[in-house]
This record gives structure tokens, C-alpha cells and sequence, in this order.
């Protein structure tokens, strides 16, 4: 067979495919009579509200002096890592406000944070395109600065995103600008799987951001500038279990909802959607309360311990609180007294669910403290 008959098989065979993926969405389109919101509503649900003394800022943390990128919880609560452009992570003492650990980064220029399941270990990745991890417990070198304990190379691009797998401190994932996901063994420093890359269900642009299902930790998702976010088992690298669409730009973040059988994503869009994974189907869109030609972006989003409240970070300093079920903002943390003067680059629960964290350009992190709503978040 010659190359132009291979071509022209090729090219049969992927409009046979575009066109059988049309038919799968329209015929998914009409078996979903009704979203979320539409179906709760139909139920005489009603909104969540906020008093102006539900969700408040308690204290604000400073040291960092440049933008904050991400950050995270340990699982004990109390204690939040920060990444900023300044070329630190910053370990602090969430009830004191004190910081524990300053750390020098080998490259100033990292995207992500995270800290290992016991706490005892944070890992961090950005634009030298490996995974540096840090022993918390390890003794500085004679210039006062943490050592790195183990270096994760292997990506090609940049390191867009990490999440150690739970329970354990020994494995964990990252998403890269390199179009691919994969999962480490820490302790050799090799990598276990590869997920995408040369595979034909991979993504098609940088991934820039994973989730790891907390009920099911060999399922993760990813979220890409291909517009489109994944379904992976780390069993099986070769193909994503499920491909989701429906936002019209990058998906800069995705996060498993707290029972494990639906995600939620943020976009370039502006919108967040919520998908369910044993389904496929887009369970409910988040559209900002903007006029058409005004819709910043999505950059970070989290999910309250129940599920019901939906935390939003949006590039023009907004930080939107969606009530999940009636798809309705309660509440603008933008709006308050001593909120950020830039905008929320990234936000996250403390385990418990009692208290969120958001980081910022403006350098500083906030925590807030819920009031009467306790129960419900």
C-alpha cells in the first residue's frame, strides 16, 4: 500500500470518528433533560446564604515577596506550604501564623506545591522541568538552607502541577507543559507510568493541572490547554479511561468533588463545570455574573468537605462562592473586608473543612474562618 492510499485512510478513518463523536454528543445532549441546578430547583431547594460573619478573614500571612502561585494543606490541618515567584516555599503554622521552614528553590521559577500525606516532606516543580522534594526533618547545609532529597527528572517541558498519591509519601503525580502526566516512585526516583505523550488518547497540549480521586487514588484526572480534561488509571498508561469536553478554553484547574465520582474544572472560559466520571455526562456550568464581553478566566477552584459550596479564583481579583447544587454565587470573597488587592492565584480546604486558604499576586496568603455554616460546609 502506497503512503497517499495510507493517507487517504487516515484521513477516511478520522472523519469517520469526528463524525461518530458528533452523533455520540448530540445523542448525549438529548438524554440530558436537565442539569443539576434545574433538577434541584424542581425539588424546592433553596440557595445557601452568608451572613456577614459566616466566612471571614482571620489572618493574613506575610513573607513571601512575590506572587504566591500555589499552596497546600497537610492532612493534620494546621499547616499550609506556599509557592511564590520569590523562589521559596514557605512552610507555615496556620493557628500562629508562624513560618516553620523558608526554602531556597534551586529554580526561582516554580509553578506548584505540595505536601506529602504525613507531612514530613513537600515536593515543588516549575519551569526546570523536574520535581524537587524536600525532607522537612533534613539538617540544613552550612548556608542555612534546606537540601534537596530527591530530584524527579524525566519531563520535557515544565512542571504545571503535583499531588502526592494518598496515604502514601512515596508516590506521586505531575502534570507537565510536556503534554504528559506521570507517576513517581520517590523513592528510586524513576518513573512508575506515563500518561499521555505518544498515546494516541493523550492530551494534546500542556496539562496544567491533575487531581487525585481521594476515595479511588488509582483514578486521577487531568486538565489541559487542549480544552479538554482526562480520566486516567494509573494501571493502565496506555489510554485515559474517559475524555471530557465542553469548555471552549484552557482548563487551568481541576479538582475531584469530596465523594470521588465527579470533578470540577475552571477555564479560560470563565465558566467551571461539573462532570461526573462514571458517566461522562457535564453534570452543571458555573457562568459568572458578567456581562458578555467582561469574563475573566478561572485559575483555581476547591470544593467545601460536603460539596456544597464551590470555591472560584478568578484573574480580575474576584473569588466567587458557588452554591454547587443551585448554581448561584453566595458570595464574592473579593467583596469583604481585608481580602486580597490582587488576584487569587490559588485556594485550598484545610482537612477538616473548617477553614480555607487563599494565595495571591498581592504576596500575602488569607485564611478564613467559617462561622454558621459549619455544618453545612
Amino acid at each position: 500500500m502506497s503512503v497517499a492510499e495510507l493517507k487517504e485512510r487516515h484521513v477516511a478513518a478520522s472523519d469517520t470518528v469526528n463524525s461518530l463523536r458528533e452523533r455520540l454528543k448530540q445523542k448525549r445532549a438529548s438524554l440530558l433533560d436537565t442539569d443539576v441546578a434545574g433538577y434541584a430547583r424542581s425539588q424546592g431547594k433553596t440557595p445557601v446564604t452568608f451572613g456577614p460573619t459566616d466566612l471571614v478573614c482571620c489572618r493574613t500571612l506575610q513573607g513571601h515577596t512575590g506572587k504566591v502561585y500555589s499552596l497546600d494543606w497537610t492532612s493534620e490541618k494546621n499547616r499550609i506550604v506556599s509557592a511564590s515567584q520569590d523562589g521559596r516555599l514557605i512552610v507555615w503554622n496556620a493557628l500562629t501564623s508562624q513560618k516553620t521552614h523558608a526554602i531556597k528553590l534551586p529554580c526561582a521559577w516554580v509553578m506548584t506545591c505540595a505536601f506529602s500525606p504525613t507531612g514530613q516532606s513537600v515536593a515543588c516543580g516549575g519551569l526546570d522541568s523536574v520535581c524537587s522534594i524536600f525532607n522537612l526533618n533534613s539538617l540544613c547545609d552550612k548556608d542555612g538552607n534546606l537540601p534537596v532529597s530527591r530530584t524527579l527528572s524525566g519531563h520535557k517541558g515544565y512542571v504545571s502541577s503535583c499531588q502526592y498519591v494518598p496515604d502514601e509519601d512515596t508516590h506521586l503525580i505531575s502534570g507537565s507543559g510536556d503534554q504528559t502526566c506521570v507517576l513517581w516512585d520517590i523513592t528510586t526516583g524513576l518513573r512508575t507510568s506515563v500518561f499521555g505523550g505518544e498515546f494516541q488518547s493523550g492530551h494534546t497540549a500542556d496539562v496544567v493541572s491533575v487531581s487525585i480521586n481521594q476515595s479511588n487514588s488509582r483514578l486521577f484526572v487531568s486538565g489541559s490547554c487542549d480544552t479538554t480534561a482526562r480520566l486516567w488509571d494509573t494501571r493502565v498508561a496506555s489510554r485515559a479511561v474517559r475524555t471530557f469536553h465542553g469548555h471552549e478554553g484552557d482548563v487551568n484547574v481541576v479538582k475531584f468533588f469530596p465523594d470521588g465520582n465527579r470533578f470540577g474544572t475552571g477555564s479560560d472560559d470563565g465558566t467551571c463545570r461539573l462532570f461526573d466520571i462514571r458517566t461522562g455526562h457535564q453534570l452543571q456550568v458555573y457562568h459568572q455574573p458578567h456581562g458578555d464581553n467582561d469574563i475573566p478566566p478561572v485559575k483555581t477552584i476547591a470544593f467545601s468537605i460536603s460539596g456544597r459550596l464551590l470555591f472560584a479564583g478568578y484573574t480580575n481579583g474576584d473569588c466567587y462562592v458557588w452554591d454547587t447544587l443551585l448554581a448561584k454565587v453566595v458570595l464574592n470573597l473579593g467583596s469583604l473586608q481585608n481580602s486580597h488587592e490582587a488576584q487569587i492565584s490559588c485556594l485550598g480546604l484545610s482537612a477538616d473543612g473548617s477553614a480555607l486558604c487563599t494565595g495571591s499576586w498581592d504576596t500575602n496568603l488569607k485564611i478564613w474562618a467559617f462561622g454558621g455554616h459549619r455544618k453545612i460546609i
